[in-house]
């Protein structure tokens, strides 16, 4: 049996002694001097390229963008450089293709592009604000008038690749970076993506981006020693995104703190790419909203690891999943991924019955069969468990109104549910589920304590439903609102403990 007294505070203590605070080199220059135009209508990238390129080269500074428009299109941001944007200051991204550029050992296109860098930031309270609807219809429209033969087309979704269209930052491969107090505004693609960083801190910046697809709110991947702090995310796709591109790297040593986050898809996840994996992971005090899909998505599905992760303070309102955990195997050929040493605690989340994001712009696509309101849930696959995590002080409200007619899932066919290891990961992906509140298969070590669960309305299934659980342990779990009986449903459960009064229908 599973220790109750696992605990990852170790890790909380080695995270915060590795994290540093990004620092440049004090020297002010201005671009007013180096010929660059504030009226939002003159090209700078050659004299912005060629300023940065001098600073860099002298030893370093802070370049200061004063009150006014600065159009640009791509450049390159060089060590020991600091962009600082005062609170009037717009740095306004190009439409045009052609003013794309390709990142250095990289497929990605984005307006502030840096590799290989040291000692990099981006400060102030100005506004970078990419046009990233402009700029993605001009690269499909380009498309269609056969200007480019080059452009890479999704023709299942209708749009250029997210690839072709550029994000705001792409960062691969530096050391000591920051970027603080800016708002980034209106991607074409990923917002922002740091790829193989290391030293990483971003603090106290706004994302607001709802302007076309895949507008990932930050995108970090196989980074070592991460502070994301007091950020608020208003985005079009996953908000806080978790990535490992690559077998041989790791996520490693992340702090996530008092953000704020709204998504037309999850909030806070780990994945989907998942090749090298994620360890020593801490995310506290993070507020959801108005987010399409799962509040907290955590997955390893390409062969690689995922272990020792706190998540520890979530507050979600009007959310359409609350917990999505999932072990899969999209990638045979990279060996088995692994899933184990989670501790998830102090969550609080409030399950919409309609769409939560139908205010928006853009939401979340709509999926193609009928369906209830699908539970949280934690599934590995047959002979590869899901292993070792703890819910501790959770807490879910759901909508109930599950409904047979609708879509029905009955108990008698739990064997029906599809194992989809391959398939990408997603809180819908076995279509209808069997329960409503929890659905949980091929975990070896689960203690769940002081669950508290709502059911605001009648639903026909039942809250649990446990299918090929090793080790587990259910104390103090409260069911509230349209209760039934055999709340909880067991199939091929082996070393339970829970309390004497739960109704639990064994099958």
């Amino acid at each position: 049996m599973m220790s109750r007294n696992l605990t990852l505070k170790p890790i909380l203590t080695y995270i915060l002694a590795l994290l540093v605070t990004a620092g440049i080199c004090a020297q002010d220059f201005h671009v007013a001097d180096y010929n660059i135009k504030n009226d939002g209508v003159t090209k700078n990238t050659e004299a912005l390229q060629s300023m940065i390129d001098s600073v860099s080269n002298n030893g370093g500074g802070r370049i200061i963008f004063s009150k006014g428009t600065y159009l640009t299109g791509s450049f390159n941001l060089k060590s020991n450089v600091e962009l600082h944007l005062a609170k009037d200051a717009v740095l306004l991204g190009s439409t045009d293709f052609n003013d794309h550029k390709v990142l250095e050992r990289s497929y990605q296109r984005g307006l502030i592009l840096s590799s290989y860098q040291d000692n990099i930031s981006i400060t102030g309270e100005g506004t970078i604000d990419g046009q990233g609807r402009a700029a993605a219809l001009h690269v499909d429209s380009l498309y269609h008038n056969g200007h480019d033969d080059k452009i890479k087309y999704n023709h299942v979704e209708n749009r250029p690749r997210f690839h072709m269209r550029p994000m705001i930052i792409s960062f691969v491969g530096c050391t000591n970076v920051l970027v603080e107090g800016v708002t980034l505004k209106d991607a074409a693609s990923w917002v922002q993506h740091y790829d193989r960083c290391r030293k990483l801190r971003i603090k106290d910046i706004k994302v607001v981006s709802d302007a076309y697809w895949n507008n990932d709110g930050i995108d970090i991947s196989d980074c070592y020693n991460v502070q994301v702090l007091n950020c608020d995310i208003n985005s079009s796709d996953d908000g806080i995104c978790l990535k490992s591109h690559f077998e041989d790297e790791i996520l490693d040593s992340v702090y996530i703190a008092n953000c704020r986050v709204r998504s037309s898809a999850s909030a806070v996840k780990f994945g989907t790419k998942s090749l090298g994996g994620f360890k020593n992971v801490i995310i506290k005090n993070i507020e959801v909203y108005d987010t399409y899909r799962s509040a907290i998505a955590i997955e390893s599905v390409d062969g690689g690891v995922l272990e020792n992760i706190v998540i520890d303070g979530i507050k979600a309102t009007n959310t359409g999943n609350a917990i999505f955990i999932k072990l899969g195997d999209r990638e045979p050929d990279k060996g088995k991924s692994t899933l184990k040493n989670a501790i998830l605690k102090n969550i609080d989340v409030d399950v919409a019955f309609e769409r939560p994001d139908y205010k928006y712009d853009l939401r979340g696509p709509a999926l193609p069969f009928f369906h209830n309101i699908f539970p949280a849930s934690i599934t590995g696959m047959p002979g590869h468990n899901v292993e070792n995590v703890i819910l501790e002080n959770i807490t879910i409200s759901y909508p109930g109104r599950g409904n047979k007619a609708l879509a029905y899932s009955p108990l008698e066919r739990l064997d029906d549910v599809p194992e989809s290891a391959s398939d990408y990961p997603e809180f819908s992906m076995f279509g209808e589920l069997p329960s409503w509140a929890f659905y949980v298969r091929h975990v070896d070590g689960l203690i769940m304590q002081n669950i508290n669960l709502q059911l605001r309305e009648k639903d026909y299934r039942p809250a649990f439903v446990f299918d090929d659980v090793q080790n587990l342990m259910l104390h103090q779990v409260s069911i509230k609102g349209y209760v039934k009986k055999n709340e909880v449903v067991m199939k091929a459960v082996e070393g339970v403990q829970y309390d004497e009064e739960f109704s639990v229908l064994k099958m």
